[in-house]
Parts: C-alpha cells; structure tokens; sequence
C-alpha cells in the first residue's frame, strides 16, 4: 500500500483505537465501514466516518489485516554501548507518526539517544525526542511506541523517552529521503 493507497474494510469485531490527533482511547464497532490509510510500523491508521484512529497491530485481525507483533532484536555481539546505540535507531525507523507515512528517525524527530551499559549485559537507554506540533496528543503514544520498541533489543533493561521542544521541529530536520517520499523537494 503506497501513501495514497486506501483500503475499504468492514470491521469485524469492536475494535479498540485511539482518536488522531488527539490521543482519546474508543472503539470502533463491528460492522462500521473503515478505510485503511497506513500499514507502517506495528499499527494501522483508519479513517471510520470522517474520523482518524489509530488500531495497534494486535488488533490488525478486526480490520483484516496481520496482527503486529513486536519481536526482541538482537544487536550485533558483543553487546556494547555502540552497537546497542546503533541497534535502537535501527528499531526506531519501525516507529511512525499515524498521520505521515515516515518514520519517527527520518521525519528528524528523535534528537539524541544515550547508552549506558550498566553491567556487563544491562543497558539502558535515554532518548530526547520531539513532535511534529508540541500539542499533538498522539505525543505519549508516539513516545510509549519508541520506549516500547528500545526496551524490545536484547541487554536492554531500561528505556526513558524525553519530549523536548528544543529546538522546535521544522522540516528541514527530515532526511531528503523523507522530503523526497512526501514530495518536499
């Protein structure tokens, strides 16, 4: 499915989701009609009577799509503070806004990321990250997904991630890659 791709589906079961921009949790009853706007990452973005939702992927199945799951990475050996750094942008490029069809590392989102070993096989991980708009409520979710896939890579064991709003976000942190995909050059 390209950007522009859309998808008609009928919901199967009542699905839980969360609102876009806003972040609200609800559910999306069975039998609505649904359009199906973003696969990436491990969710789906559905347009369900002019509304925007966010579905996780373990409840793709209610839409007729594969339910997402998220599986441990394993980082090149030996485990070090390089290779787990190197790893958790690998991870991170998994994690998309719901509304643009890049992810989080090349929309130029996610501003630094720190390993720390702590024992000999323990890391952990701080990332300052920002959004696109500092009121955009998808925000925490965004955030929990980036937290969610750093604490999935093999040694790590704590994961904290820090919205900041310095410097704001402007276009031109997106890799050309990104301004390329979404027409921007």
């Amino acid at each position: 499915m390209s950007y522009f791709e859309r998808e008609e589906v009928i919901v199967s079961r009542d699905c839980p989701a969360v609102t876009i921009p806003y972040g609200s949790p609800v559910t999306i009853e069975k039998g609505c009609s649904a359009t199906i706007t973003q696969k990436l990452g491990n969710s789906y973005t559905v347009i369900v009577e002019g509304n925007m939702y966010r579905i996780e992927g373990v409840d793709g199945d209610a839409i007729g799509q594969e339910i997402k799951t998220v599986e441990a990475f394993i980082p090149e050996q030996p485990a070090t503070e390089k290779t787990i750094e190197e790893a958790c942008w690998v991870v991170l490029t998994e994690v998309f806004d719901p509304e643009i069809p890049v992810d989080i590392v090349n929309l130029g989102l996610v501003y630094k990321c720190h390993v720390t070993q702590e024992n000999a096989d323990e890391f952990s991980v701080v990332l300052d990250m920002t959004l696109t708009a500092p009121g955009c409520g998808m925000g925490p979710i965004i955030a929990e997904e980036a937290r969610a896939k750093v604490l999935n890579i093999q040694g790590v064991t704590q994961a904290d991630v820090n919205l900041v709003w310095d410097p704001p976000w402007s276009r031109d942190m997106m890799s050309e890659s990104a301004r390329l995909q979404l027409g921007m050059l």
